[in-house]
C-alpha cells in the first residue's frame, strides 16, 4: 500500500484534501469496517502506529489517518518513523500536518516510503488563478473568465474559502448555467485577507484608494495587526533604504546587498529605488517612525486612522 503526507497552511483546504483522499482510497468499500481516524487532542503517535500494524479484517486494506502530526516531537516521532521506515502492505497511511511544524525525520521518511503532497495554493497570481480555475473545473460549474478573476481577486489569501462557495453556487445554480459576476456576488460576503506583497505595490504604484483598500483587508479579513502591518513596510523601505545611495546595477547587486533570496523581488525592489528616489525613501523612513510612536501611545489616536494616514502620505511619494 503507501503511505500520504499531505501539508499545507490552510486548515480547510488541508481537510478538504485529506477527505478527499480517504473516499478516493476506500472507494466502495465499508468504510466503518477500512478507516481508523485519529483527530483528537489526545491521541498519541503510538496508538497510529499499532493501527497502522494491525492486518485489515474482512477487507482487503485499511486506511489509517492522523491528523494534526506537527504537535509531535522528533522524540514522539520515533515509533512512526520506525514504521515509515518498513510499512505494512495492506495499509494505506494518511498523515495530515496541522499542529506545528511536521517533525523533520517524519517527512524525510515519508518521502522515502510514499508521497509529501501540499495542499496549499499557488503565491503567484497566474499560478493562483490556473489553480482556482482548475478547482472551478473540477466542481462541474461554469465561470466566466471574469468572473473567475474577480472571484480569485475577493478571496486573496483566503483560498479555503473557495470550496464552500463553489458549494454554495452550485446548490443555488445547478451545473448548466454559466456564471457571471452578478450571479457570484450576492454570496461573496467579505473579502479575505491579501498577500503583502499586493499591498506593498500598491503604494509604490501611487494607488491611493487600492492601497487603503488592501490595507483594510489585511488588518480585518486577514487578521492582521496594525503593529504587523508596520513590519511588513519597515522590511519593505528597510530595503530600499539599503540601495540608497549604493551602486547596484543588477538583481544580483541588489541579492548581495539586501539579502534578497530571489531575482524577481529583488528587480522590484531595485525598480521601486530607482522610482522613488532617496529624498523619498528617506522621507518614507521618517513616516515609518512617527506612525511607530502614534501606535505606541504618543499621541492619541485610533490606531485604523495612524495607520490609514501613514499607507495615503507613503502612496504619495512616488515620482
Amino acid at each position: 500500500m503507501a503511505i500520504h503526507l499531505l501539508t499545507g497552511d490552510d486548515e480547510g483546504l488541508l481537510r478538504t484534501a485529506v477527505h478527499d483522499l480517504v473516499d478516493e482510497l476506500v472507494g466502495d468499500g465499508d468504510r466503518s469496517m477500512m478507516v481508523d481516524e485519529f483527530d483528537d487532542e489526545e491521541y498519541e503517535l503510538t496508538a497510529v502506529v499499532d493501527a497502522a500494524q494491525t492486518p485489515p479484517f474482512l477487507t482487503d486494506m485499511r486506511v489509517v489517518v492522523a491528523r494534526g502530526i506537527g504537535r509531535f516531537t522528533a522524540d514522539d516521532a520515533a515509533g512512526l518513523v520506525a514504521y515509515l521506515d518498513n510499512p505494512l502492505d495492506t495499509t494505506h497511511l494518511v498523515l495530515a500536518g496541522g499542529g506545528g511544524r511536521i517533525a523533520k525525520k517524519v517527512t524525510d521518511g515519508a518521502k522515502a516510503a510514499g508521497a509529501v503532497t501540499n495542499v496549499s495554493p499557488p503565491t503567484r497570481a497566474k499560478e493562483r488563478s490556473s489553480w482556482i480555475a482548475d478547482r472551478i473545473k473540477e466542481s462541474g460549474l461554469k465561470i466566466r473568465g471574469g468572473a473567475q478573476a474577480q472571484l480569485g481577486e475577493w478571496l486573496g489569501e483566503d483560498a479555503g474559502r473557495l470550496d464552500g462557495i463553489l458549494a454554495t453556487l452550485r446548490a443555488a445554480y445547478g451545473d448548466g448555467r454559466t456564471l457571471d459576476i452578478a450571479d457570484i456576488e450576492p454570496y461573496l460576503g467579505d473579502a479575505g485577507g491579501v498577500p503583502p506583497w499586493d499591498f506593498t505595490d500598491a503604494i509604490d504604484a501611487g494607488r491611493t484608494t487600492d492601497a487603503l483598500e488592501l490595507l483594510g483587508r489585511m488588518t480585518h479579513a486577514g487578521g492582521r495587526h496594525p503593529l504587523q502591518v508596520m513590519s511588513i513596510l519597515h522590511n519593505h523601505y528597510g530595503t530600499l533604504a539599503a540601495l540608497d545611495g549604493a551602486d547596484a546595477r543588477s538583481e544580483q547587486d541588489v541579492m548581495a546587498l539586501t539579502g534578497i533570496k530571489s531575482a524577481y523581488p529583488a528587480k522590484k525592489a531595485l525598480q521601486n529605488s530607482r522610482r522613488l528616489g532617496g529624498d523619498a525613501v528617506r522621507r518614507a523612513v521618517g513616516l515609518l517612525a512617527e506612525a511607530d510612536l502614534d501606535l505606541r501611545g504618543a499621541r492619541e489616536l485610533p490606531d485604523g486612522v495612524v495607520m490609514e494616514v501613514l499607507v495615503a502620505r507613503l502612496s504619495r511619494l512616488r515620482r
